[in-house]
């Protein structure tokens, strides 16, 4: 079956088109995606502005007549954090839903992280025993932590990369006074769930995920000898912390020049970094490894298992 998987994030409206069936690799038959950074259409009360939603419209429309060119049979959606905390939320997702002609899953922040291990798991095997995984979107971050499928712990917390820079970094290159609030935050929010992760078993295996990660691994880790095509970097907390303070202090223009800094990223990254190296002092992590996998794989995982036990 020729599945289409749409997925409105906080940065971008991606419609991700697979030859779905059970057992099968989820491996993209095709993908499209269109920037809309979600987090600076919320106003002052925390609504999606009528811009937002135009913009939301027409990156929806233009998703599924994708998937449609494509030949998806079906189309499942799912909507994260930028939609599910803003006031007008329902109102606007009840929109998007008659526009495509499908459900659209509002997914909670456990879900977000649930959905994440599963597609790590899968990707890295029973092999690397006991995973955490950390996951930096546009709206939250996500922990978690297990050696099945299903994760022992899981959690989210409002360390998104767009919802700093859009709390904290006014100013391109942001200011230092800017930075340092936003470290204290970070580092305050952080706290609780570094805490609860410490109460558990050392993982075996650290694994990173999202196109944060990505970005960060390809700016400063290292590439790891693996058997087969698909690139694999690992990224020490020493590499990192080297980029830290420099990405901070060049303007977001120059620094789609580095490599693995997208335009669609580059106002974030700054953001993404810290959070990033927070999350890897607090939890005395030295290294972590990159997974191609994250939520749309594993919510594609999750959708054929479950039409699997219904016999469908």
């Amino acid at each position: 079956m020729r599945l289409g998987v749409l997925d409105i994030g906080s940065n971008t409206v991606h419609m991700l088109v697979v030859d779905a069936h059970y057992g099968a690799r989820p491996a993209p038959a095709a993908d499209d995606r269109t920037v809309i950074r979600l987090m600076k259409y919320l106003d002052e009360d925390n609504r999606v502005t009528d811009e937002g939603v135009i913009q939301l419209r027409e990156a929806v429309s233009r998703a599924m007549l994708f998937a449609e060119r494509f030949g998806a049979k079906e189309v499942i959606g799912m909507a994260t954090s930028a939609l599910r905390e803003a006031d007008n939320g329902p109102e606007v997702l009840a929109g998007l839903e008659e526009l495509a002609g499908i459900n659209l899953t509002v997914l909670s922040g456990k879900q977000e992280a649930d959905l994440t291990f599963l597609a790590a798991r899968r990707w890295h095997g029973w092999g690397a025993g006991r995973l955490l995984v950390l996951d930096i979107g546009g709206g939250s971050f996500e922990a978690a932590y297990g050696i099945d499928e299903n994760p022992e712990f899981s959690a989210s917390v409002p360390l998104g990369a767009g919802r700093l820079t859009k709390k904290f970094l006014h100013d391109d290159p942001p200011t230092p006074e800017q930075i340092s609030l936003m470290r204290d935050y970070i580092k305050k929010e952080m706290k609780p769930l570094a805490e609860s992760l410490k109460q558990l078993p050392r993982p075996d295996h650290v694994v990173g995920t999202s196109k944060t990660f990505r970005s960060l691994a390809r700016l400063g880790g290292q590439l790891v000898a693996v058997v087969g095509p698909t690139e694999r970097r690992r990224m020490s907390r020493s590499d990192l912390e080297d980029w830290v303070g420099r990405l901070a202090k060049i303007p977001a223009a120059a620094r789609t020049e580095l490599p693995g800094i997208t335009p669609e990223r580059t106002f974030q990254i700054v953001a993404g970094a810290e959070v990033a190296w927070r999350a890897m002092k607090s939890l005395k992590l030295d290294r972590i490894e990159i997974c191609p996998w994250a939520m749309r794989e594993g919510a594609i995982l999750h959708y054929l298992e479950g039409q699997m036990r219904n016999g469908e």
